[in-house]
């Protein structure tokens, strides 16, 4: 029963966005560098600016559904 209530709190963790930025993607242009401009602005005036070039590294490591994926990870997406 430990173990459940531990991988439940762990996944719940996970599932918060690195940083406090929410960014506008719905409706938006598909186009991948702007995804990333909006994005990285928004981790630029959060409350952890530091993590933008960190955000960019990942976020070009992969193809399209990687950079969403990133995305998820680094802000909340409305």
């Amino acid at each position: 029963m430990n173990e459940i209530q531990n991988n439940n709190q762990q996944a719940l963790v996970r599932d918060v966005p690195y940083t406090d930025a929410v960014v506008q993607l719905t409706g938006k242009n598909g186009n991948a560098f702007l995804i990333l401009g909006l994005v990285r602005r928004g981790i630029l005036h959060s409350n952890r600016p530091e993590l933008a070039e960190e955000f960019m590294n990942e976020a070009t490591d992969g193809d399209y559904d990687h950079l969403l994926q990133t995305c998820m990870r680094y802000v909340s997406v409305e």
